[in-house]
Protein backbone atom coordinates (compact mmCIF):
# COMPACT_ATOMS: atom_id res chain seq x y z
CA UNK A 1 0.00 0.00 0.00
CA UNK A 2 1.65 3.48 -0.98
CA UNK A 3 1.35 6.06 1.61
CA UNK A 4 -1.21 9.00 1.01
CA UNK A 5 0.44 11.91 -0.80
CA UNK A 6 -1.16 13.59 2.30
CA UNK A 7 1.14 12.00 4.95
CA UNK A 8 4.38 13.30 5.76
CA UNK A 9 7.87 11.72 4.81
CA UNK A 10 8.83 10.83 8.64
CA UNK A 11 5.13 9.11 9.06
CA UNK A 12 5.39 7.48 6.06
CA UNK A 13 6.27 3.87 8.01
CA UNK A 14 2.24 3.98 9.21
CA UNK A 15 0.50 5.15 5.80
CA UNK A 16 -3.51 5.04 5.42
CA UNK A 17 -4.96 1.29 5.00
CA UNK A 18 -7.61 3.25 2.61
CA UNK A 19 -8.64 0.35 1.31
CA UNK A 20 -9.76 -0.98 4.56
CA UNK A 21 -11.64 2.52 4.58
CA UNK A 22 -13.44 1.86 1.78
CA UNK A 23 -14.15 -1.87 2.85
CA UNK A 24 -15.64 0.35 6.71
CA UNK A 25 -18.28 2.41 4.72
CA UNK A 26 -19.82 -0.83 2.62
CA UNK A 27 -20.05 -2.68 5.68
CA UNK A 28 -22.01 0.08 7.54
CA UNK A 29 -24.06 0.18 4.77
CA UNK A 30 -25.02 -3.54 4.62
CA UNK A 31 -26.22 -3.21 8.43
CA UNK A 32 -28.07 -0.13 7.86
CA UNK A 33 -29.73 -2.16 4.65
CA UNK A 34 -30.12 -5.19 6.51
CA UNK A 35 -31.68 -2.93 9.63
CA UNK A 36 -34.59 -1.49 7.18
CA UNK A 37 -35.46 -4.96 6.29
CA UNK A 38 -36.20 -5.99 9.23
CA UNK A 39 -37.85 -2.95 10.52
CA UNK A 40 -40.27 -3.08 7.67
CA UNK A 41 -40.20 -6.80 5.84
CA UNK A 42 -41.12 -10.49 6.33
CA UNK A 43 -38.72 -12.75 4.09
CA UNK A 44 -36.80 -10.39 2.02
CA UNK A 45 -34.27 -13.24 2.05
CA UNK A 46 -36.58 -15.15 0.51
CA UNK A 47 -37.92 -13.18 -2.13
CA UNK A 48 -34.75 -12.08 -3.80
CA UNK A 49 -32.10 -14.84 -3.22
CA UNK A 50 -28.75 -14.79 -4.38
CA UNK A 51 -26.52 -12.51 -2.88
CA UNK A 52 -29.13 -10.17 -2.20
CA UNK A 53 -30.91 -12.87 -0.02
CA UNK A 54 -28.14 -13.68 1.96
CA UNK A 55 -27.23 -9.80 2.93
CA UNK A 56 -30.79 -9.67 4.16
CA UNK A 57 -30.32 -12.43 6.01
CA UNK A 58 -26.91 -12.24 7.47
CA UNK A 59 -26.24 -8.56 7.13
CA UNK A 60 -25.75 -7.97 10.46
CA UNK A 61 -22.40 -10.25 11.21
CA UNK A 62 -20.84 -7.13 8.93
CA UNK A 63 -20.49 -5.58 12.52
CA UNK A 64 -18.23 -8.67 13.07
CA UNK A 65 -15.87 -7.51 10.19
CA UNK A 66 -16.29 -3.95 11.66
CA UNK A 67 -14.10 -5.32 14.70
CA UNK A 68 -11.74 -7.60 12.21
CA UNK A 69 -10.82 -4.25 10.60
CA UNK A 70 -10.52 -1.92 13.71
CA UNK A 71 -8.21 -4.85 14.73
CA UNK A 72 -5.99 -4.75 11.91
CA UNK A 73 -5.94 -0.86 11.96
CA UNK A 74 -4.92 -0.64 15.54
CA UNK A 75 -1.79 -3.24 14.76
CA UNK A 76 -1.08 -1.13 12.04
CA UNK A 77 -0.74 2.22 13.64
CA UNK A 78 0.61 1.37 17.05
CA UNK A 79 2.39 -1.72 16.34
CA UNK A 80 3.79 -1.04 13.26
CA UNK A 81 4.41 2.37 14.64
CA UNK A 82 4.16 4.16 18.06
CA UNK A 83 4.77 2.10 21.58
CA UNK A 84 2.20 2.63 24.41
CA UNK A 85 4.23 2.20 27.40
CA UNK A 86 4.46 5.83 29.23
CA UNK A 87 1.47 7.22 31.42
CA UNK A 88 1.91 9.84 27.97
CA UNK A 89 1.38 7.70 25.31
CA UNK A 90 -1.62 5.87 27.09
CA UNK A 91 -3.08 9.13 27.72
CA UNK A 92 -2.94 10.13 24.34
CA UNK A 93 -4.63 7.00 23.32
CA UNK A 94 -7.33 7.22 25.61
CA UNK A 95 -8.00 10.82 24.22
CA UNK A 96 -7.56 10.05 20.66
CA UNK A 97 -10.44 7.17 21.46
CA UNK A 98 -12.53 9.34 23.15
CA UNK A 99 -12.42 12.01 20.39
CA UNK A 100 -13.06 9.01 18.03
CA UNK A 101 -16.34 7.80 19.10
CA UNK A 102 -17.66 9.79 21.74
CA UNK A 103 -19.11 12.99 20.25
CA UNK A 104 -21.48 11.68 17.51
CA UNK A 105 -22.25 8.87 20.47
CA UNK A 106 -22.76 11.87 22.90
CA UNK A 107 -25.22 13.29 20.38
CA UNK A 108 -27.36 10.71 18.73
CA UNK A 109 -27.82 9.46 22.33
CA UNK A 110 -29.31 12.89 23.25
CA UNK A 111 -31.59 13.27 20.06
CA UNK A 112 -32.63 9.91 20.83
CA UNK A 113 -33.43 10.22 24.17
CA UNK A 114 -35.58 13.28 23.46
CA UNK A 115 -38.01 12.31 21.07
CA UNK A 116 -38.01 8.78 22.24
CA UNK A 117 -37.56 9.22 25.98
CA UNK A 118 -41.22 7.55 26.56
CA UNK A 119 -40.59 4.06 24.93
CA UNK A 120 -40.28 1.31 27.77
CA UNK A 121 -36.61 0.50 26.24
CA UNK A 122 -35.64 3.88 26.99
CA UNK A 123 -35.15 4.37 30.72
CA UNK A 124 -32.77 5.67 32.77
CA UNK A 125 -30.74 3.11 33.80
CA UNK A 126 -30.35 2.23 30.29
CA UNK A 127 -29.56 5.97 29.56
CA UNK A 128 -27.01 5.98 31.77
CA UNK A 129 -25.27 3.21 30.71
CA UNK A 130 -25.64 4.77 27.18
CA UNK A 131 -23.99 7.89 28.62
CA UNK A 132 -21.13 5.88 30.03
CA UNK A 133 -20.76 3.34 26.79
CA UNK A 134 -21.59 0.20 29.23
CA UNK A 135 -24.31 -0.58 26.93
CA UNK A 136 -22.86 -3.54 25.21
CA UNK A 137 -21.72 -5.12 28.25
CA UNK A 138 -24.70 -4.30 30.47
CA UNK A 139 -27.08 -7.12 29.96
CA UNK A 140 -30.38 -5.96 28.44
CA UNK A 141 -28.91 -2.13 27.76
CA UNK A 142 -28.33 -2.87 24.35
CA UNK A 143 -31.92 -2.46 22.95
CA UNK A 144 -32.48 1.06 24.22
CA UNK A 145 -31.88 4.14 22.90
CA UNK A 146 -29.18 4.07 19.81
CA UNK A 147 -29.31 0.11 19.29
CA UNK A 148 -26.43 -0.63 17.30
CA UNK A 149 -24.29 1.71 19.41
CA UNK A 150 -23.82 -1.91 21.37
CA UNK A 151 -21.33 -2.43 19.40
CA UNK A 152 -18.79 0.34 20.44
CA UNK A 153 -18.66 -0.14 23.75
CA UNK A 154 -17.68 -3.46 23.22
CA UNK A 155 -14.68 -1.57 20.46
CA UNK A 156 -13.84 0.37 23.82
CA UNK A 157 -12.89 -3.30 26.28
CA UNK A 158 -11.23 -4.32 22.92
CA UNK A 159 -9.45 -0.75 23.81
CA UNK A 160 -8.29 -1.64 27.13
CA UNK A 161 -7.42 -5.20 26.53
CA UNK A 162 -5.16 -3.83 23.82
CA UNK A 163 -3.91 -0.94 25.54
CA UNK A 164 -2.72 -3.43 28.44
CA UNK A 165 -1.55 -5.54 26.46
CA UNK A 166 0.50 -2.78 24.84
CA UNK A 167 2.10 -1.74 27.86
CA UNK A 168 3.83 -5.15 28.45
CA UNK A 169 5.37 -5.08 24.93
CA UNK A 170 4.41 -6.12 21.24
CA UNK A 171 5.23 -9.79 22.18
CA UNK A 172 2.37 -9.53 25.01
CA UNK A 173 -0.15 -8.72 22.24
CA UNK A 174 0.53 -11.47 20.60
CA UNK A 175 0.40 -14.03 23.51
CA UNK A 176 -3.35 -12.13 24.53
CA UNK A 177 -4.55 -12.14 20.51
CA UNK A 178 -4.44 -16.25 20.62
CA UNK A 179 -5.22 -16.67 24.43
CA UNK A 180 -9.08 -14.88 23.81
CA UNK A 181 -9.12 -16.27 20.22
CA UNK A 182 -8.89 -19.71 22.04
CA UNK A 183 -10.85 -18.99 24.17
CA UNK A 184 -13.56 -17.58 22.59
CA UNK A 185 -13.71 -19.98 19.47
CA UNK A 186 -14.02 -23.37 22.06
CA UNK A 187 -16.71 -21.15 23.80
CA UNK A 188 -18.41 -20.68 20.38
CA UNK A 189 -17.69 -24.74 19.71
CA UNK A 190 -19.64 -26.10 22.78
CA UNK A 191 -21.58 -23.30 23.94
CA UNK A 192 -22.55 -21.17 20.48
CA UNK A 193 -26.08 -21.34 18.96
CA UNK A 194 -26.75 -21.35 15.31
CA UNK A 195 -28.54 -18.70 13.50
CA UNK A 196 -28.37 -15.76 15.11
CA UNK A 197 -28.21 -12.79 15.85
CA UNK A 198 -27.64 -13.73 19.43
CA UNK A 199 -27.05 -10.75 22.22
CA UNK A 200 -25.03 -13.19 23.85
CA UNK A 201 -22.48 -13.43 21.50
CA UNK A 202 -21.95 -9.79 21.19
CA UNK A 203 -19.37 -9.35 23.16
CA UNK A 204 -16.93 -12.31 22.61
CA UNK A 205 -17.87 -11.79 19.01
CA UNK A 206 -16.16 -8.46 18.75
CA UNK A 207 -13.70 -9.17 20.79
CA UNK A 208 -12.72 -12.55 18.60
CA UNK A 209 -13.02 -10.32 15.26
CA UNK A 210 -10.46 -7.70 16.81
CA UNK A 211 -7.58 -9.95 18.11
CA UNK A 212 -8.23 -11.98 15.06
CA UNK A 213 -7.14 -8.11 13.23
CA UNK A 214 -4.03 -8.24 15.46
CA UNK A 215 -3.11 -11.79 14.54
CA UNK A 216 -3.67 -11.00 10.59
CA UNK A 217 -1.65 -7.82 10.79
CA UNK A 218 0.96 -9.94 12.63
CA UNK A 219 1.32 -11.91 10.35
CA UNK A 220 0.86 -9.95 7.19
CA UNK A 221 4.16 -10.77 5.42
CA UNK A 222 2.65 -14.97 5.50
CA UNK A 223 -0.96 -13.73 4.43
CA UNK A 224 0.13 -11.68 1.36
CA UNK A 225 1.09 -14.32 -0.10
CA UNK A 226 -1.67 -16.68 0.31
CA UNK A 227 -2.65 -16.46 -3.67
CA UNK A 228 -6.22 -14.48 -4.59
CA UNK A 229 -7.63 -18.18 -6.17
CA UNK A 230 -7.87 -19.50 -2.96
CA UNK A 231 -8.95 -16.74 -0.75
CA UNK A 232 -11.68 -16.42 -3.10
CA UNK A 233 -13.27 -19.67 -2.51
CA UNK A 234 -12.45 -19.26 1.52
CA UNK A 235 -14.54 -16.31 1.59
CA UNK A 236 -17.77 -17.82 -0.15
CA UNK A 237 -16.71 -20.92 2.11
CA UNK A 238 -16.67 -19.32 4.80
CA UNK A 239 -19.87 -17.30 4.25
CA UNK A 240 -22.18 -20.11 2.91
CA UNK A 241 -21.16 -23.27 4.49
CA UNK A 242 -24.46 -25.32 6.71
CA UNK A 243 -22.74 -25.44 10.13
CA UNK A 244 -25.44 -27.21 11.47
CA UNK A 245 -25.61 -26.70 14.82
CA UNK A 246 -22.99 -24.55 15.16
CA UNK A 247 -22.74 -20.97 15.55
CA UNK A 248 -22.11 -19.07 12.45
CA UNK A 249 -19.38 -16.91 13.67
CA UNK A 250 -17.10 -19.71 13.69
CA UNK A 251 -16.41 -19.83 9.79
CA UNK A 252 -17.63 -16.18 9.48
CA UNK A 253 -15.53 -14.62 12.01
CA UNK A 254 -12.11 -17.51 10.91
CA UNK A 255 -12.46 -18.19 7.37
CA UNK A 256 -14.81 -15.39 5.58
CA UNK A 257 -13.85 -12.22 7.00
CA UNK A 258 -10.19 -12.90 6.75
CA UNK A 259 -10.70 -13.72 3.28
CA UNK A 260 -12.41 -10.56 2.64
CA UNK A 261 -10.01 -8.35 4.28
CA UNK A 262 -7.08 -9.75 2.60
CA UNK A 263 -8.79 -9.44 -0.68
CA UNK A 264 -9.96 -5.86 -0.24
CA UNK A 265 -5.95 -4.91 0.15
CA UNK A 266 -5.51 -6.22 -3.39
CA UNK A 267 -7.95 -4.42 -5.17
CA UNK A 268 -7.33 -0.84 -5.81
CA UNK A 269 -11.18 0.15 -6.20
CA UNK A 270 -11.66 0.15 -2.39
CA UNK A 271 -9.47 3.32 -2.64
CA UNK A 272 -11.80 5.44 -5.33
CA UNK A 273 -12.94 8.67 -4.10
CA UNK A 274 -16.53 7.22 -3.91
CA UNK A 275 -15.36 4.24 -1.55
CA UNK A 276 -13.17 6.80 0.44
CA UNK A 277 -16.19 9.48 0.64
CA UNK A 278 -18.15 6.26 1.98
CA UNK A 279 -15.13 5.31 4.78
CA UNK A 280 -15.03 8.80 5.68
CA UNK A 281 -18.98 8.54 6.70
CA UNK A 282 -18.90 4.65 7.85
CA UNK A 283 -19.13 5.56 11.85
CA UNK A 284 -22.33 8.50 10.74
CA UNK A 285 -24.05 6.11 8.99
CA UNK A 286 -23.69 3.40 11.42
CA UNK A 287 -25.26 5.51 14.37
CA UNK A 288 -27.66 7.70 12.34
CA UNK A 289 -29.20 4.99 10.07
CA UNK A 290 -31.38 3.69 13.34
CA UNK A 291 -32.92 6.32 14.33
CA UNK A 292 -33.85 7.74 11.00
CA UNK A 293 -35.80 3.98 10.47
CA UNK A 294 -37.56 4.75 13.84
CA UNK A 295 -38.72 7.99 12.02
CA UNK A 296 -39.77 6.19 9.18
CA UNK A 297 -41.77 3.23 10.95
CA UNK A 298 -43.06 6.07 12.87
CA UNK A 299 -44.70 7.66 9.62
CA UNK A 300 -44.89 4.76 7.39
CA UNK A 301 -45.92 1.57 9.63
CA UNK A 302 -45.33 -2.11 8.82
CA UNK A 303 -44.85 -2.64 4.56
CA UNK A 304 -45.53 -5.77 2.25
CA UNK A 305 -44.57 -3.80 -0.75
CA UNK A 306 -43.93 -5.10 -4.19
CA UNK A 307 -39.82 -5.05 -5.40
CA UNK A 308 -40.55 -1.88 -7.14
CA UNK A 309 -41.85 -0.15 -3.53
CA UNK A 310 -38.69 -2.04 -1.95
CA UNK A 311 -36.28 -0.54 -4.12
CA UNK A 312 -37.93 2.77 -3.78
CA UNK A 313 -37.89 2.55 0.01
CA UNK A 314 -34.23 1.89 0.07
CA UNK A 315 -33.38 4.63 -2.01
CA UNK A 316 -35.10 6.98 0.06
CA UNK A 317 -33.80 5.60 3.26
CA UNK A 318 -30.20 5.71 1.43
CA UNK A 319 -30.37 9.08 0.77
CA UNK A 320 -31.57 10.19 3.82
CA UNK A 321 -29.26 8.34 5.74
CA UNK A 322 -26.13 9.36 3.74
CA UNK A 323 -26.84 12.90 3.92
CA UNK A 324 -27.29 13.15 7.53
CA UNK A 325 -24.34 11.30 7.31
CA UNK A 326 -22.52 13.41 6.10
CA UNK A 327 -23.55 16.20 8.42
CA UNK A 328 -22.92 14.22 11.48
CA UNK A 329 -18.93 14.17 10.01
CA UNK A 330 -18.56 17.79 9.40
CA UNK A 331 -20.92 19.21 12.21
CA UNK A 332 -20.04 16.80 14.92
CA UNK A 333 -17.49 14.11 14.69
CA UNK A 334 -14.00 16.45 13.24
CA UNK A 335 -15.85 19.54 15.15
CA UNK A 336 -15.33 17.46 18.39
CA UNK A 337 -12.09 15.46 17.38
CA UNK A 338 -10.75 18.40 17.33
CA UNK A 339 -11.86 20.17 20.36
CA UNK A 340 -11.23 16.85 22.91
CA UNK A 341 -7.53 17.26 21.45
CA UNK A 342 -7.42 20.68 21.66
CA UNK A 343 -8.33 20.52 25.27
CA UNK A 344 -5.96 17.66 25.68
CA UNK A 345 -3.25 19.72 24.27
CA UNK A 346 -3.64 22.55 26.08
CA UNK A 347 -3.69 21.02 29.67
CA UNK A 348 -0.85 18.73 28.12
CA UNK A 349 1.37 20.90 25.80
CA UNK A 350 4.07 18.08 25.85
CA UNK A 351 4.64 16.58 22.16
CA UNK A 352 1.45 14.36 21.73
CA UNK A 353 1.49 11.26 19.90
CA UNK A 354 4.14 9.87 17.72
CA UNK A 355 4.40 11.41 14.22
CA UNK A 356 3.18 8.43 12.46
CA UNK A 357 0.43 8.26 14.50
CA UNK A 358 -0.72 11.72 14.44
CA UNK A 359 -0.07 11.64 10.77
CA UNK A 360 -2.94 8.57 10.57
CA UNK A 361 -5.14 10.44 12.57
CA UNK A 362 -4.63 13.49 10.72
CA UNK A 363 -5.47 11.88 7.68
CA UNK A 364 -9.05 11.16 9.00
CA UNK A 365 -8.36 7.82 9.14
CA UNK A 366 -7.73 7.43 12.84
CA UNK A 367 -8.64 3.65 14.34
Amino acid sequence: MEPRADIPGNASAVPRLARLDGLRGIAACVVAGYHLQIFYYNGLSDFFGGVAGWLFRWGWTFVDLFFLISGYIFAHVYRGGADLRTARQFGDFAVARVARLYPLHLTMLLIVAVLDWGRPENTLPIFLCHLFMLQGIVPGADSGFVGPSWSISVEILCYFLFALAAGSGKRAVTWVSVALAVLIVAKLALLGLPGGPWGADYLIGGVLGFFIGQLMWQHREILARVPTIVLVPALAIGATINVGSFSPLLPLDLLAWPSALLLVLRIKTFETRPLLWLGDRSYGIYLVHYPVLNLFFAALGKSHASWIGVIALYVTFSIVVLALANVALHLVERPGRRAVRAAWAKRHPSPPLGGSVAAYQAADSNP
